[in-house]
């Protein structure tokens, strides 16, 4: 059986598949470049026949609520590209989530960045750059590593922290190479920046909004939407 390889940066996001079972391979990148160029080559290697981007995004466009489901259409890096979702199978996706009654964002477009865009001012610079509603840091690695092996690509993204939130510094140390969150290591660099706190809930929330919906997305959808074309 065919099988679509997905990337994610957090184990968290990589749970929402769960349900999929054998209709997906999973690797997970902890939000670094080169090991998300590495583990999208690996999928390939291990015999995906299609790539999958999947996780939670930042919104660099205000109305962006967390939660919001995204199937961009393109990706984008400013200065280096532009990579389309295969067309067929994005709408495929939007036929099959108007029938389950979800509610997906087909006609935006995600901007690529490898690294954490961390402030309202830079996810609004990035707005201004890139035309996006949204940022994430594995479509554009997997789009150009799809392209280069002639595979099918797609994006299924929510929205975790909106335009107008930053993400505080102490977060930024609680994801590890693996995937894994390290809530040791957040709790360390609060204690150098205690006045985060709050921020750090709000983000805490946020990122649950967009997990929740992720995974309501997978059970609405179903494997058919996923398996590779």
């Amino acid at each position: 059986m065919t099988v679509s390889g997905v990337l994610v940066g957090m184990k968290t996001e990589a749970a929402c598949l769960a349900p999929l079972g054998h209709v997906v391979t999973v690797a997970c990148s902890g939000a670094r470049a080169e090991l998300a160029r590495a583990r999208a080559e690996a999928l390939v290697a291990g015999g995906a026949a299609a790539l999958i981007s999947f996780g939670i995004a930042g919104a660099l466009v205000p109305g962006l609520a967390p939660g919001t489901l995204l199937l961009p259409r393109a990706v984008v890096v400013p200065g280096r590209g532009e990579w389309p979702a295969t067309p067929v199978w994005h709408q495929r996706l939007l036929e099959l989530a108007a029938a389950a009654g979800l509610a997906l964002q087909g006609g935006v477009t995600m901007a690529g960045s490898d690294g954490a865009v961390t402030g309202a001012a830079g996810k609004a610079a990035l707005a201004r750059a890139s035309g996006a509603a949204a940022v994430d840091m594995e479509s554009h690695i997997l789009a150009a590593v799809a392209a280069r092996h002639g595979l099918p690509f797609l994006m299924l993204r929510a929205i975790a922290d909106p335009a107008e939130r930053g993400i505080p510094a102490p977060a930024l140390a609680g994801l590890g190479p693996d995937g894994e969150t390290r809530p040791g290591a957040v709790a360390l660099r609060l204690l150098e920046a205690p006045w985060t706190l709050p921020a750090l809930l709000r983000l805490a929330g946020d990122s649950k909004a967009g997990l929740e919906a992720l995974g309501i997305a997978v059970s609405a959808l179903g494997p058919a939407a996923f398996r590779a074309l």
